[in-house]
């Protein structure tokens, strides 16, 4: 597979390739996929007291936040209530986050218009892999790829999406930005997913509640014990490896099935360290995301209430 690589705020192409260096390299030697990386358009100076933490500049943002930034809920999660589930969560900073004014609008659908623009380019690309902010984006348009295929008929590029410290796809509703959650809107991804997130993150509940919006039959997520990163550690990029071995493969055999006109019937294959199990016929949710979680976390996950976002860490 070809990844397209979106990076958070305030990122680049360039700082991405070296944060997400260990991870790809290992991919690659594996045979796994290639990967290529894109930034937003919209150049941004670091806020204050962080000048030195996103790396070299320029950096770049996805979002025009020129007139204002109406896209900052996820940065106000740092302060959500303990108890609340991740809808609830996202819900409590919707009105602060969203806008009704034509910029912002315009503004998000210039950002979407240019990753497709980027995909339109480059007829190998078939995955996307977002981190944070870009994760954001790549959901967003991962379903508003399907929408405009369903219409048109076309065949769907991205077949396999990768989401770090993700956040739930947004949507235009009656003049507003606005968060897709999987209590209103259901699920909105129906593509293979592999969500990777810290239970040390502040923003954990937008990872899970992205996690939530996506077939849970084709979901999967691995918890790498740490905060809102990009894992870069030996171990955690180890595991990871071993699972996306089992994962691309498969997800590229049942597209080619797909693509022959055969049934295929979910089928997930687990790696937790030097154990494999294989499911046929889907999974239970949290059986399976406990499985795919880094061991140093798992105990601890099992003691927690996962449902609500509050993992014990």
């Amino acid at each position: 597979m070809k990844f397209l690589c979106l990076p958070g705020a305030y990122g680049s192409a360039k700082n991405f390739k070296v944060q997400l260096g260990p991870l790809a390299e290992t991919l690659e030697k594996r045979g796994l996929g290639t990967f290529t990386y894109s930034q937003g358009s919209h150049e941004v100076k670091p806020p204050t007291g962080w000048e030195d933490y996103f790396g070299s500049l320029p950096l770049y943002r996805f979002l025009d936040t020129s007139q204002g930034d109406a896209f900052e809920t996820l940065r106000r999660l740092r302060h959500v209530p303990k108890g609340m589930n991740p809808e609830e969560t996202m819900r409590e900073f919707q009105a602060a986050g969203s806008s009704q004014d034509e910029f912002h609008q315009r503004a998000w659908r210039v950002a979407l218009d240019n990753v497709f623009k980027t995909i339109e380019a480059d007829h190998e690309i078939d995955g996307i892999l977002g981190y944070s902010e870009g994760a954001m984006v790549a959901a967003s348009l991962v379903v508003e790829e399907g929408l405009r295929c369903e219409k048109s008929g076309a065949e769907r590029r991205i077949k396999f999406a990768i989401f770090i410290s993700g956040a739930p796809p947004l949507k235009i509703e009656n003049d507003t930005i606005k968060p897709q959650l999987a209590d209103e809107s259901g699920i909105v991804i129906d593509i293979p997913t592999f969500h990777i997130f810290g239970c040390d993150d502040a923003f954990l509940s937008s990872a899970v509640a992205l996690f939530n919006v996506c077939d849970q039959e084709k979901a999967m997520m691995y918890d790498h014990g740490l905060g809102h990163i990009v894992p870069r550690d030996a171990e955690n990029v180890g595991l990871l490896g071993n699972i996306l071995q089992d994962v691309v493969p498969k997800v590229e055999e049942a597209d080619r099935q797909k693509t022959a006109g055969k049934p295929t019937r979910p089928r997930t294959l687990v790696r937790t360290g030097s154990e494999t199990d294989e499911e046929v016929g889907g999974h239970d949710g949290l059986g399976l995301n406990l499985s795919l979680m880094g061991a140093a976390v798992r105990e601890k996950v099992k003691e927690s209430d996962f449902l609500t976002g509050e993992l014990a860490c």
